[in-house]
């Protein structure tokens, strides 16, 4: 409903009571306006709709592909979407990725922790929760801004400025976008996923990212020891997320299936097989084995048959089995395909490294059977962005027969570097990457995991070393308040970010003229006025 409509609507419901004295219908629209979703599930409703759209969108075309950064806090991912509405004007296309690599390093109860899923279950959709309630308020600031300069224009009869601040009501855009959430390995079996899956979706989870990692042995993506577990394991977690989805009413909930086995090089089971050639066939058929006869089996061993022979899968002490060298493209593209046909939407294929065609090779083979499959890619902070694009372009170089005598290939990072061509050629590759990433390589979505960590800690190294150095409280004023009052960074006003207008607002809605208002004439946030 319009401005109007909703001020109307909420005139006729109190008309209609008796006894409701006080009531001011504007007020009710005021707040209805300033609180459209009421559960986390509405929300989930609402941005699974706008993801299927953008993925129907990249599809005609891949220029339309989307992006996020990982935010640890519901303050971060509200500064964040304020930041893009600022510049940009519109959130389209621009998501919430949500880590569980920063739940484990900055959310949990046991204090800092790896990812290894060792973290509580239950700080994932709390996150979540936290995130949305942080975006649904920085839509009722907003708006309540909208609402002051609305009275404003009434008060000085300027009925042109009032039509056109009611136009921006009735257009507003919410903070509210979607959020792809990380669920590790499901934290246990199929049941414990699906049970996890429906608390996230309830907190307003749109999209859920799971991997084909043993949930117990479970790793960061880009460190050693990565135990992968057989299709039909994984693709029965799949399928719990989707139940989840469906019970809750989210038919269009989006699930992003993670696939480690580029890096993985072990697993914890050999997977069952009824027949030959049938998907735990394949996945065993990697196995790293040796042949062996019938009087050469051990105490413990385990043997499997493969094209009439038998044959001892390699196994470590640590009671699991090694695949082939070399076969990790190879299980990738398997998990991938299957994992597509069996319920999941997305793709996610974690990489050594940031390279367009390593990537659109894997897809090129997967699209030979699934024309559609779209990726999701971690943009990580794992990779050395600097070091391994200057050596894409000094082997690409290279390989052209263009002279690179000028350069250490292992010691591209340094600075003395920086203002060369090859670090120039190198930074234009790092710009045009997601654009030439998801032209050639079917990457609809790309997200960094970590940057507001990174973010974090460098800006408060930078605050210690002026703060607590010479510069004393000129190293603040400088680098940062007169940073934020300059770039027109609304947290500048951290009473109004808090939400002290909202409680002045209703303070005047709940007590009329005996309201005690904070934002009187003695509140020093009015020394920001200019930087408004």
């Amino acid at each position: 409903m319009t401005y109007l409509e909703n001020l109307n609507n909420a005139a006729s419901t109190i008309k209609a009571q008796d006894g409701w004295n006080g009531i001011d219908a504007e007020s009710v629209a005021r707040m209805r306006l300033q609180n459209r979703f009421h559960t986390g599930l509405d929300i989930a409703k609402y941005t699974a709709k706008i993801m299927r759209e953008d993925m129907a969108a990249y599809d005609a075309d891949p220029a339309n592909y989307t992006q996020s950064l990982g935010c640890w806090h519901g303050f971060i991912g509200q500064q964040k979407m304020i930041a893009i509405k600022k510049h940009f004007g519109e959130t389209k296309g621009r998501y919430l990725y949500l880590s569980g690599w920063m739940v484990a390093a900055l959310r949990s109860e046991f204090g800092p922790l790896p990812d290894q899923s060792m973290h509580e279950k239950t700080s994932v959709p709390a996150l979540i929760e936290e995130l949305y309630t942080f975006l649904k308020q920085a839509d009722a600031r907003e708006l309540g801004g909208l609402f002051r300069d609305l009275d404003a224009a009434r008060d000085a009869g300027d009925q042109v400025a009032e039509k056109q601040i009611l136009n921006k009501i009735d257009n507003f855009q919410t903070h509210v976008v979607p959020i792809i959430a990380d669920i590790d390995a499901g934290f246990g079996n199929a049941e414990a996923t699906y049970l996890l899956a429906k608390k996230m979706i309830e907190a307003g989870a749109c999209a859920l990212q799971i991997e084909n990692q043993v949930s117990d042995e479970k790793q960061c993506g880009h460190q050693d020891g990565k135990v992968t577990v057989p299709h039909e394991d994984f693709l029965a977690k799949i399928r719990a997320c989707r139940y989840a989805f469906l019970e809750l009413g989210v038919d269009d909930g989006v699930i992003v299936a993670r696939t480690d086995s580029l890096g993985a090089g072990l697993t914890k089971q050999i997977a069952f097989s009824a027949k030959e050639g049938d998907l735990g066939d394949q996945y065993n058929a990697f196995l790293d084995c040796e042949e062996v006869a019938a009087n050469e089996i051990n105490n413990g061993d385990v043997v499997i048959t493969r094209d009439g022979k038998l044959m001892r899968p390699k196994r470590l002490r640590s009671n699991l089995f090694q695949f082939k060298k070399g076969t990790g493209e190879d299980r990738c593209v398997l998990d991938c395909i299957t994992s597509l046909q069996h319920g999941a939407d997305l793709l996610w294929i974690e990489t050594e490294k940031p390279h367009v065609e390593q990537i659109a090779g894997m897809v090129d083979r997967i699209r030979e059977v699934i024309p559609n499959a779209k990726l999701v890619y971690n943009n990580s902070p794992s990779f050395n962005w600097t070091l391994n694009f200057r050596q894409q372009v000094f082997d690409a170089w290279e390989k052209d027969g263009k002279d690179v005598s000028a350069y250490n290939r292992d010691k591209l990072m340094s600075v003395d570097y920086d203002d060369t061509e090859l670090a120039l050629e190198a930074d234009k590759r790092i710009q045009s990457f997601q654009r030439d990433g998801s032209k050639r390589a079917g990457i609809f979505h790309h997200l960094i995991t970590l940057p507001t960590y990174h973010t974090a800690a460098l800006s408060t190294d930078n605050l210690a070393k002026r703060y607590f150095g010479e510069e004393a409280m000129l190293g603040y004023v400088k680098n940062v308040q007169r940073e934020e009052i300059r770039q027109g960074v609304a947290c500048v006003k951290h009473q109004n970010m808090a939400g002290s207008d909202i409680g002045d607002d209703h303070k005047e809605y709940f007590a009329g003229e005996a309201a005690l208002k904070a934002g009187g004439k003695d509140n020093t946030m009015n020394q920001f006025a200019a930087a408004s």
